[in-house]
């Protein structure tokens, strides 16, 4: 594609975005960039959710991976069901039931002031890095197949890319994100089906002998069940993908945030239930996309880059034709984004409520911490993401599952410790108890196959930390004072 196309593509593209939010930002107040209003059709927050949790890293890691997995990452995708179900059937109805606008004052309700401040402060940490590192894998695609050609620097293109999404939801916030996640992941969802359909044609086949093909080829197997051991063992995949769902959508307050402008309770279900559907059949779509990458590359000689999140878009910018490289453009663009201006949403809302006490304070003040938190966060994405730039030594991907392993545990461990019990902690001790369940899950972890026999850690990590953060909250806990009197 020429630098001109790209240009006028990528400038419509964000023309858009910005007249979407002046449409949904007018009139709009602290509450609105909160809540929305509580006035979100529960199908637009439902489709708009496929982008925000997709991102890039599914974008580009997911069909390149299928060369080493085929597709085994589904096994994770099953598990991710069990998990929205479990928030369907028993988060939302107490987020609803408390009337939350951050979903960790809950754990103010449940316990006391410690456990809250803490469960919001490790989503903070987690949120911030993790959003930042599918920001620069995007980033990093970007320039090395389009903006390198321009001689831009990395820094230029970050900070513009973090410049726009800041433009465009610093007055709506989260109702402005309803409606431009909807319009990305029609984007996304576009650039897949596309690029499917165009790889069919030049392997020249219709779409029946397509899935027959994909069906038969060595990338088509899901289930491993042969070695418990291997990382690709079905129940570490299935259970480490539910437990991932609870934790990465369930106890996040950027993702959350979006089923709590809905109506009603029962609108928000409905959303939860349709988003689940719809997200298992996306990833089946980016798992046949990464099939027929690889059966192209076969067909026509192509040699596989060594870094497999490079074969997408290689195959898209030099090899596919035009409108593969223009919807795969907008795919990486919108994905990216809608993954992005969420996170953004949802750590201002976090910082505001769990922090600042906006509830006690005026408009006039609660507008200007917010834009001042708004802008914080924008620019602490840009710097962790020009930091991790120069000291990455492994896969983003890796990377970020890796934090949220040990980021999200505490935050499973005290949501479950305060759903499934009725024990009353003793609150001052929690932040210990939750800094030192991610070092001995760390430490359990690097020597995993010297403790249980071969048996190598991966996605589990997070059940085991959050195991430990429940099992340390029982310890510094007690029964209830009529529990006791009864007993």
């Amino acid at each position: 594609m020429s630098p001109i196309l790209v240009l006028t593509i990528l400038t419509g593209y964000f023309a858009m975005l910005i007249l979407i939010s002046v449409v949904t930002s007018k009139g709009a107040d602290t509450n609105t960039f909160f809540t929305g209003n509580r006035q979100s059709p529960w199908y637009l927050v439902a489709f708009g959710m496929i982008g925000a949790s997709l991102s890039g890293l599914t974008f580009i890691s997911v069909p390149g991976n299928v060369g080493k997995v085929g597709f085994g990452y589904f096994q994770v995708v099953l598990g991710y069901l069990l998990g929205y179900w479990a928030i369907l059937g028993v988060l939302m109805p107490l987020y609803y039931r408390l009337n939350l606008v951050s979903i960790y004052t809950y754990l103010e309700h449940r316990f006391s002031f410690w456990s809250y401040k803490t469960g919001a402060f490790f989503f903070l940490i987690s949120r911030t890095i993790g959003s930042s590192l599918r920001l620069y894998l995007a980033a990093t695609v970007l320039q090395l197949f389009l903006f390198d050609a321009w001689n831009v620097p990395f820094f230029v293109t970050v900070a513009t890319t973090i410049a726009l999404i800041w433009i465009y939801t610093f007055k709506g916030g989260i109702k402005t994100i309803v409606w431009t996640d909807t319009f990305q992941t029609f984007f996304l969802v576009t650039a897949v089906i596309i690029t499917v359909w165009q790889i069919t044609n030049k392997l020249g086949m219709s779409w029946s002998e397509m899935v027959s093909a994909v069906e038969a080829s060595k990338y088509s197997r899901i289930f491993y069940f042969d070695d418990v051991n291997s990382p690709m063992y079905f129940w570490k995949q299935f259970l480490g993908g539910a437990f991932i769902a609870l934790t990465m959508t369930g106890m996040d307050q950027e993702i959350m945030q979006k089923n709590l402008t809905c109506r009603s309770l029962g609108d928000a279900q409905k959303n939860m239930f349709w988003f689940s559907i719809i997200m298992a059949i996306v990833n089946l779509l980016f798992l046949v996309l990464g099939a027929l990458l690889y059966l192209y590359t076969e067909k026509f000689n192509i040699p596989i880059p060594a870094a497999t999140d490079e074969l997408f878009p290689r195959l898209a910018f030099n090899d596919l034709g035009l409108l593969v490289g223009i919807f795969f453009l907008l795919g990486i663009t919108a994905s990216s984004y809608a993954s992005a201006d969420s996170a953004l949403a949802g750590l201002t809302t976090s910082f505001c409520i769990d922090f600042l006490n906006f509830k006690e304070k005026s408009e006039a003040q609660r507008g200007r911490q917010k834009f001042v938190v708004h802008l914080s966060f924008s620019l602490l994405f840009l710097v962790i993401i020009v930091v991790f730039k120069e000291i990455n030594e492994r896969s983003v991907i890796d990377a970020v599952l890796n934090i949220a392993g040990y980021t999200y545990g505490p935050l499973l461990g005290l949501f479950s410790f305060g759903v499934l019990t009725k024990r009353v902690v003793n609150d001052k001790l929690v932040p210990l108890i939750c800094v030192i369940s991610p070092i001995l899950s760390y430490l359990v972890s690097l020597n995993s196959e010297k403790l249980f026999g071969g048996y190598k850690i991966s996605l589990e990590i997070l059940i085991i930390n959050g195991l430990i953060t429940f099992i340390g909250l029982w310890i510094i806990s007690k029964r209830p004072v009529q529990a006791l009197e009864k007993a």
